[in-house]
C-alpha cells in the first residue's frame, strides 16, 4: 500500500472493491486524548483535503473523503493536540470515470462489508502526542504524530511521521497515514481471514494522506 497524510479523523478510510470483518472493543476516542496547551486553531475544510488509496491483487482504488471539522491546539508556534471528524458520507472514488462503475463500487465501500455508512457515518481521529524529530531535513516530515482513530465505532490507536509548519496564526500538516483495516472489523476479502481468494484478495493496509490548513481563532 502507500503511505498516507494526516490527523484525522481518518479514515479514512477509504477502499477498493470490498471488506469487513469481526468485534474490537470500542473507546471513545475524546476520552483519551491527552490535555492540550495554547491556542486553538480551527480547520478549513475548504482548504484541506483527505485521500485514500488501497490496493488489491489486481489493481488499486483510490479517491477523496471530505473533513466534517476539526481543530489543532498550538502552544508557542507547536502543534500539542487536535481533534478531526471525517464526513465518511462523502467518500468518492477517482479511479474509476464509468459512472456506473464508480457508484457501485461508492455503494459497496459505504456499506456494512465496509465502512457501514448508515450506521457509522463520521469517523474520527484525536491526536494525544507530536514529538518533533531532531535536524529534520527541509520539507522532510520534522514531527512524530500518535493518536487515536475511530472507524465504525471501534478505536485503535495509529502512529505516523508528519509535516507540520506553524507560522502567522496558520498551521499546516501533511502527513502519509497507514490503516490496517482489520483492526476497525473490516476483512472482506482479507487473505488472513479467508482462504482461496487468489486474485480476489484485498490487501489489509490501506493509506490515508491529509494536508490540512488552520487558523489561530480571535479568543
Amino acid at each position: 500500500m502507500k503511505k498516507t497524510a494526516i490527523l484525522a479523523s481518518l479514515a479514512a478510510a477509504l477502499m477498493l472493491s470490498a471488506f469487513t470483518g469481526s468485534s474490537h472493543t470500542e473507546l471513545n476516542a475524546t476520552e483519551v486524548a491527552a490535555p492540550a496547551k495554547g491556542r486553538t486553531y480551527i480547520v478549513e475544510t475548504n482548504a484541506s483535503e483527505v485521500k485514500w488509496n488501497a490496493k488489491k491483487m489486481t489493481g488499486e482504488h483510490y479517491g477523496n473523503i471530505s473533513l466534517k471539522s476539526g481543530q489543532l491546539q498550538v502552544d508557542k508556534n507547536r502543534v500539542t493536540g487536535g481533534t478531526f471528524e471525517i464526513d465518511m458520507s462523502s467518500l468518492t472514488v477517482e479511479d474509476i470515470k464509468d459512472a456506473g462503475s464508480n457508484g457501485k463500487l461508492v455503494g459497496h465501500l459505504k456499506s456494512d462489508d465496509f465502512f457501514s455508512v448508515d450506521k457509522h457515518p463520521s469517523a474520527t481521529f484525536v491526536i494525544t502526542e507530536v514529538t518533533p524529530i531532531a535536524k529534520a531535513a527541509a520539507g522532510q516530515p520534522n514531527h512524530n504524530v500518535k493518536g487515536n482513530l475511530t472507524i465504525k465505532g471501534i478505536t485503535n490507536p495509529v502512529s505516523f511521521p508528519a509535516t507540520i509548519t506553524v507560522k502567522d496564526g496558520v498551521a499546516t500538516a501533511k502527513a502519509d497515514v497507514t490503516v490496517d483495516r482489520t483492526k476497525f472489523d473490516i476483512r472482506y476479502r482479507s487473505s488472513n481471514f479467508f482462504e482461496n481468494l487468489g486474485d480476489k484478495a484485498i490487501y489489509d493496509e490501506f493509506t490515508v494522506s491529509f494536508n490540512v490548513k488552520a487558523k489561530q481563532t480571535n479568543s
